[in-house]
Order: C-alpha cells, then sequence, then structure tokens
C-alpha cells in the first residue's frame, strides 16, 4: 500500500467502524486533491461519484465546468451550478481534461477495473480516454485480487445479442442480458458471470474486437493512474503494479 492521505478524514468516525457510504465519501473528498482550478473535470458515474459531484458542486467557482459521462451524472453537475461541456466542444477547442473521476466494481493491484454496473461504460471509456490521469475512487470492498467476482458487462447492438452470448459462452462465461436497462447510447447490456480474467488486457481486447460489441467493461489496457481506496483508517493512494497483460 502507497501511503495514506492523512491520518484521518472528516466524516468518517475515529471511533465507530464507517459504513460504506461515509467511506465512499472519503474517496470522493480525497479526489478534490488531484484536480487542477479553472480546469475542465473529466466526470464519471455510480454512487461513489455522486457524493465526488456534490463536493464539486460546493467548490464549483473553483471547478465551473465539467465533461460527463451520463445523463444521471449531466443532471446532478447541472443541478449544482456546473456547466457540462460536450466532449466535442472540449476537442475542438483545443481545451484539456487534466484529470477524470469516476469508481470501479473492481480494481485490482495493476489498477485494472471492471466497469459498467450503472450502465456507462462505453461513455465511461470516451472520457478517461480523452483525460491524461484517472482517479479512481472506491471503498475497500471494491479492491481484488483477481478481476471476475463482479459479473462484467459488455454493451452490444441489440441484434448481435445472441451472436455475443454465443462468443461470451466459448469462453466459459455465463451471460444474462440486462432487463430495462438500455444504455444512453441505445444499446443493451450483457452481464457476463463466470469469468476467470486471468488476462485483463489480452481479454478487453479480443472482445472488443468482435463485430456487435460497443464496448466491454474491462478497464484494462488503459488502467487508472491512481487508486483512491478508502479504509476505516483513511483514504490510501495506491499506484500500479506491473500488470498482466
Amino acid at each position: 500500500m502507497n501511503g495514506a492521505i492523512g491520518e484521518y478524514n472528516p466524516g468518517m468516525s475515529k471511533t465507530l467502524t464507517p459504513n460504506q457510504d461515509e467511506l465512499k465519501k472519503a474517496a470522493a473528498r480525497a479526489a478534490l486533491e488531484h484536480l487542477v482550478p479553472g480546469e475542465v473535470v473529466g466526470v464519471g458515474s455510480g454512487s461513489t461519484v455522486n457524493f465526488f459531484i456534490d463536493e464539486l458542486g460546493a467548490r464549483r467557482s473553483q471547478f465551473p465546468r465539467a465533461v460527463s459521462s451520463s445523463s444521471g451524472s449531466t443532471e446532478r453537475l447541472r443541478a449544482h451550478g456546473i456547466e457540462v461541456l460536450d466532449l466535442n466542444d472540449v476537442i475542438a477547442a483545443g481545451r484539456r481534461i487534466p484529470v477524470y473521476v469516476d469508481g470501479a466494481d473492481e480494481i485490482n493491484a495493476s489498477l485494472q477495473m471492471v466497469k459498467g454496473g450503472g450502465g456507462a461504460l462505453t461513455r465511461e471509456k470516451i472520457v478517461a480516454a480523452a483525460s491524461e490521469q484517472f482517479v479512481c475512487i472506491v471503498d475497500r470492498s471494491k479492491w481484488v485480487e483477481q478481476l471476475g467476482r463482479f459479473p462484467l458487462p459488455v454493451e452490444v447492438i441489440p441484434m448481435a445479442v445472441e451472436l455475443i452470448s454465443v462468443r461470451l459462452r466459448r469462453l466459459g462465461g455465463q451471460p444474462t442480458l440486462r432487463a430495462g436497462n438500455a444504455t444512453d447510447n441505445g444499446n443493451l447490456i450483457l452481464d457476463v458471470a463466470g469469468l476467470r480474467i486471468e488476462n485483463p488486457g489480452s481479454l478487453e481486447e479480443e472482445i472488443n474486437q468482435w463485430a456487435g460489441v460497443v464496448t466491454v467493461g474491462l478497464f484494462a489496457r488503459q488502467p487508472a493512474s491512481v487508486a483512491l481506496v478508502a479504509t476505516p483508517e483513511g483514504v490510501e493512494a495506491r499506484r500500479a503494479k506491473p500488470a498482466t497483460r
């Protein structure tokens, strides 16, 4: 573990074990230290990111503009008075996104992640790719030795659901169509249980090449730059160990 950020985080009890929401809030608060005031902030989605957006809202004079990866995050940012920019406009204007902040469903010691539990995996990958650093904020329950305990989301074009399901079964997975949850892009999600993900980068590359796949929820070829992992003892900034490709 690389050094903790401080010995105590406000909002986390010194005498009682903090609950999961308290841990998420602590990780979200710690991410503010990695931002560049005045610059555009890349914002992910999910419950931990919602706490991060609330922290941004309290400092919107320092961080008045953002690029969002989901409609839900966009609505929350705007409710706090933060201007949400279109990524195309940011890039066309020659602006930069120094930091993208997002959570993960699982993250390993190489800072490779499984993401997409909330359905925004494609847009999250796009904004992450457009940013200089990816700061992943998680509570300790998301830290794993090996990816695969959480079902792997795969966003697919609707007409390719069965085609992709057959291929995923050949890999040993058990795909289930996520009911009533189309993505912001109008596509569908297969949640794949039972995969033992020993080589995350190779698996990401393989699945992404299948016709009909929009993207797979493995963030392995481009992992996080740093993980802020909230524990009862504080928020630890963890850097990557060599990845398994």
